[in-house]
């Protein structure tokens, strides 16, 4: 039912594959986090439907959706960036390796630290790249010695792709970097903080095709160590980097499963209208 990206590419158009994982779809050691029955209110807006998924670890989870769907409502349920909101209201379950994270007693502060986010635009700090990265383990009070600070800044930078383009201008402003560049400091920033899970919301959307397959393919390293979710608008992107797929409809989950299975065998006449372009 689905071209291949190889089949349908234009010559300025990254390709990216990814070996598919192994992720479970509920339940187990594999699960990082479960999301059951979660609804999100705006005021009397019904935005987000009695959402029941499980995010695993070590495998990248595609939402996709047309505009307006309720896509980037859950994405914000997963660190609890809807308490920002005024007049949301979430209902349901969300579990981070058995931790409730809406529990009252827990620190909103401590729940982003642990789930970080990687926003659409890149939104380096005014602060040089060394303070960029930095930011969050300073915050937190992670670290004490300076030697230990270098060398997590190192670490992060080098998961990010980033170290061997920057470690000698380490003290110049991170807004003075390339868009790609930008995106990826934004990525080591959020690794820095030890995270368990990464939320990108349309990371490549605002990048050239080549800094787009840059971060596509460091999506894939970075999915050997973390659970990742990302929203695209590219199904293209969804097939060649996501392991299980999500698709939602009018703020309804319509069905999820293995990447291959959803776009080449869908349960499901929305999802397949979608795929075929019908609407979008």
């Amino acid at each position: 039912m689905f071209a291949s990206p190889k089949s349908k590419k234009s010559k300025n158009e990254p390709v990216v594959t990814r070996a598919r994982g192994g992720g479970t779809t509920s339940g187990g050691d594999h699960t990082k986090m479960v999301c059951r029955n979660v609804s999100v209110f705006y005021e009397d807006f019904h935005a987000l439907k009695d959402v029941t998924i499980d995010v695993n670890n070590k495998e990248v989870l595609a939402l996709m959706g047309p505009s307006g769907c309720g896509k980037s409502t859950f994405l914000r349920c997963l660190n609890r960036m809807n308490d920002t909101v005024d007049g949301a209201r979430i209902t349901g379950e969300v579990l981070l390796e058995g931790m409730d994270i809406y529990d009252p007693n827990i620190d909103p502060v401590l729940i982003r630290s642990r789930i970080g986010m990687v926003a659409q635009a890149p939104n380096p700090f005014p602060k040089s790249i060394y303070d960029n990265v930095a930011f969050g383990p300073r915050l937190h009070g992670l670290y004490d010695r300076k030697q230990d600070l270098d060398e997590l800044v190192e670490k992060s930078l080098r998961r990010a792709g980033l170290w061997d383009e920057v470690k000698d201008i380490l003290e110049r402003s991170g807004t003075g970097l390339s868009g790609g560049q930008q995106q990826r400091l934004c990525i080591a920033r959020a690794i820095a903080n030890g995270p368990d899970v990464l939320l990108m919301d349309e990371p490549v959307s605002a990048l050239d095709p080549v800094a787009a397959g840059v971060i596509e393919r460091l999506i894939g390293e970075l999915a050997e160590r973390y659970a990742i979710v990302i929203i695209t608008h590219s199904l293209e992107q969804a097939h060649r980097i996501a392991d299980r797929t999500a698709f939602f409809y009018l703020g309804e989950l319509v069905e999820t499963g293995a990447t291959e299975d959803v776009f080449n065998n869908p349960k499901d006449k929305r999802t397949k209208h979608f795929i075929e372009g019908m609407f979008g």
